[in-house]
């Protein structure tokens, strides 16, 4: 029995398809991974530190933000540990983004020792706080109204 060579050349296309497929999802996967760090693992990664794609979250250190259009520079701190970050987006930082706000930076982290940020999230903590109980009403209604000459 013998292969005919419209077969062969099927069945390379197909195998040539199918690696090129195999071949993106994977390295598409990789590219895309992210890790969540501390500031503290962070500083403790040493060289792995350098080649990965991380995020990282703490608080906005107070009078720490300087703005300059989409760019932000500023520091985040978390437990006694701080991290200079250099956000570069496409976008400006969202209006949450403020002194004493929690923050989480996604990019990668220099051999300079800054954190250089391409994504930046962040939320108000006070927006978020629980709410103030309601005043008990029960107190505040004004007694029964009486009838003159009952």
């Amino acid at each position: 029995m013998k292969i005919r060579p419209q077969t062969l050349r099927i069945g390379a296309a197909v195998v040539i398809i199918l690696g090129t497929i195999i071949y993106l999802s994977v390295s598409g996967a990789n590219a895309d991974k992210s890790y969540y760090v501390t500031i503290g693992e962070l500083q403790a990664m040493g060289n792995k530190a350098y080649t990965r794609h991380l995020r990282v979250a703490g608080d906005v250190a107070p009078n720490s933000i300087q703005r300059s259009g989409t760019n932000a520079h500023f520091v985040l701190s978390e437990q006694g540990h701080t991290l200079q970050v250099s956000y570069q987006g496409i976008e400006p930082p969202p209006d949450t983004f403020k002194d004493g706000s929690q923050a989480l930076a996604m990019g990668t982290y220099g051999r300079d020792g800054v954190f250089h940020a391409t994504e930046l999230q962040a939320k108000c903590a006070s927006k978020y706080a629980a709410a103030k109980p309601a005043p008990n009403t029960a107190s505040l209604k004004s007694p029964p109204a009486t009838v003159p000459g009952k």
